[in-house]
């Protein structure tokens, strides 16, 4: 009788988890065909008004008529991202909480200031690929990138950087390395500042984003000498690759949209059509032509995006250590 007793203890068992398992899934697949039913809070980790919350309204204005429901900014300021990211872990895991990023996410989570990892979150869309000019003043006696690498093999020049760890900074530890160059810093506490330093030649370079340079490289008070990617830009054609030149550097600034990874994939996959179709309307369209960027090299989805994110990580682990500032 006891085995007996046991085979069909053993046989309820399996058939209840069976079960479990279908009703589970149902209900993830009714919840994906209900998404969303309430508003969406996109998280931000910087201050209203700035490029993040600019670039998160821009994409809302649409997306809010795709998806059919209200996209709330909430901005979780603190730690370079920190605070945002573990605000993100303590929600459920649905899709009504879209998590925006920078590399500043990357670099915190990197150096281990936040409770979240790279793994705890998917990558959804991404809204802006903005790559990096190396630029000299347009009366610097450096007239191509062969001659700023001469000059910094005889000694390292001054080069601005927005901060410590960041964007620019690392860029330029993977420019440094590939070009055989020594370097100095010097940090000014913003893109803006650094570019304004470079104007006053207090720097010999730096590194600003295509849409920071703009309107100095068109009228000449900067000269772009590279742009850290694998192909010449399509508006600046006479500004030639890091790649071309056998210098295998590239380096942007990205602004895209995350979820917790555990976020049910039909779900996912709904979130990021809608945010992709939203960027590639008009209205987005002409926001990033503004900053001379296009729907074309900055739009991506989740499989696009998700992996850029991934690999971007990797680069920032590696260069923060090459600079020591992780082990």
């Amino acid at each position: 009788m006891s085995v007996i007793f046991k085979n069909l203890k053993r046989k309820l068992i399996v058939t209840l988890g069976g079960m479990m398992s279908f009703l589970f899934l149902f209900g993830v697949s009714a919840n994906a065909d209900k998404y969303p039913s309430k508003p969406i809070d996109l998280v931000i980790h910087a201050k209203y008004g700035g490029g993040t919350d600019t670039t998160a309204r821009m994409v809302s204005i649409r997306a809010r008529r795709i998806l059919k429901t209200d996209i709330r900014i909430m901005s979780k300021r603190g730690g370079s991202g920190a605070k945002a990211q573990n605000y993100v872990l303590t929600k459920p895991a649905d899709g009504y909480t879209v998590m925006a990023l920078t590399q500043s996410h990357l670099y915190t989570m990197a150096r281990g200031k936040s409770n979240m990892k790279i793994d705890d979150i998917v990558g959804i869309a991404r809204a802006m690929d903005d790559p990096t000019f190396i630029t000299v003043s347009g009366k610097s006696k450096y007239k191509t990138l062969k001659d700023l690498i001469s000059a910094s093999k005889k000694g390292p020049l001054n080069w601005g950087v927005a901060q410590i760890g960041g964007t620019e900074h690392i860029g330029l530890a993977q420019f440094a390395k590939e070009a055989g160059i020594k370097f100095k810093v010097v940090p000014f506490g913003s893109g803006a500042q650094m570019v304004q330093a470079l104007m006053a030649g207090k720097i010999d370079a730096t590194l600003p984003n295509v849409s920071e340079a703009t309107n100095q490289v068109a009228d000449g008070t900067f000269r772009a000498l590279v742009v850290l990617a694998e192909k010449r830009l399509k508006d600046y054609p006479n500004v030639p690759s890091s790649f071309e030149l056998g210098i295998k550097a590239k380096c942007s600034t990205t602004r895209g949209y995350a979820v917790l990874a555990s976020t049910p994939k039909e779900i996912i996959d709904k979130v990021s059509e809608g945010f992709v179709k939203a960027m590639k309307h008009k209205v987005f369209a002409n926001y990033l032509k503004s900053a001379g960027l296009t729907v074309e090299a900055s739009v991506a989805g989740t499989a696009v995006w998700d992996k850029h994110l991934k690999e971007e990580f990797k680069v920032a682990q590696s260069a923060l250590k090459d600079l020591g500032l992780i082990k």
